[in-house]
């Protein structure tokens, strides 16, 4: 885990907030003290689990994802046992019902008080904090490998619809500019003629190989009378 200035803030909070916790306790157990029977002792063991639960979140302090998993490591080492003596201490028939029952004391004021035995409030917190435990621990960051099996995904289906449509918007506006091309007469294809422009241009062309037979006979000429004697 980073140690960033979140995290930090994160502890200070969570430091308060079990210190509030436990003096909020207090006042829960005089609360509990008043209420007789086993209801009194049900109300002082469900404080304490759920300062366990408290502290575990308080704890859980971290970027990145929460990890989820099953530990029966710790389902059978801390939640079944807590367990078993927080429900030692309320049914009679159980084993050790008699050292992990509360018991009562007045005080010199005349009021009744109920003590819980040390190891009946440490399985209390023990099943509060064990429970959430065996189903997720910390945080973890993304490591690179996995960051990069996130960067070669395919793109959402979403994405790929729109790159389609682009191109196709694309190619319907290339396709007009090619039909203009595809349209445009061919410069070496012949165009018809009429008879009158025909028949200028074939005495156009009788004119030019005159010409060219003149001009041939003419270079004749003189190679001829360049040749000596």
């Amino acid at each position: 885990m980073k140690n960033t200035t979140r995290n930090k803030i994160n502890l200070v909070f969570s430091s308060f907030l079990v210190i509030g916790y436990i003096v909020c306790t207090y006042f829960f157990s005089q609360l509990a003290n008043q209420v007789s029977g086993g209801m009194g002792n049900l109300i002082q063991s469900l404080i304490l689990v759920l300062f366990g639960l408290l502290l575990f979140y308080a704890t859980r302090v971290g970027e990145g994802r929460q990890v989820k998993r099953f530990s029966l490591a710790v389902l059978l080492l801390l939640v079944v046992p807590c367990l078993y003596i927080v429900a030692a201490s309320f049914a009679s028939f159980l084993p050790f019902h008699d050292q992990l029952a509360p018991a009562t004391a007045a005080t010199d004021a005349g009021s009744i008080v109920r003590l819980q035995p040390v190891i009946l409030m440490l399985a209390c917190v023990g099943l509060g904090y064990g429970v959430p435990y065996t189903f997720l621990s910390g945080y973890e960051l993304a490591t690179d490998d996995e960051k990069k099996d996130e960067a070669e995904e395919p793109a959402p289906e979403s994405e790929v619809a729109e790159a389609q449509d682009e191109a196709k918007e694309e190619a319907d506006d290339a396709a007009p500019a090619e039909a203009q091309v595809e349209d445009a007469p061919d410069e070496e294809e012949e165009v018809e003629l009429t008879p009158e422009e025909a028949e200028k241009k074939a005495d156009n062309e009788a004119k030019a190989e005159a010409e060219k037979a003149a001009d041939e006979e003419a270079e004749a000429k003189i190679k001829l009378q360049q040749i000596p004697e």
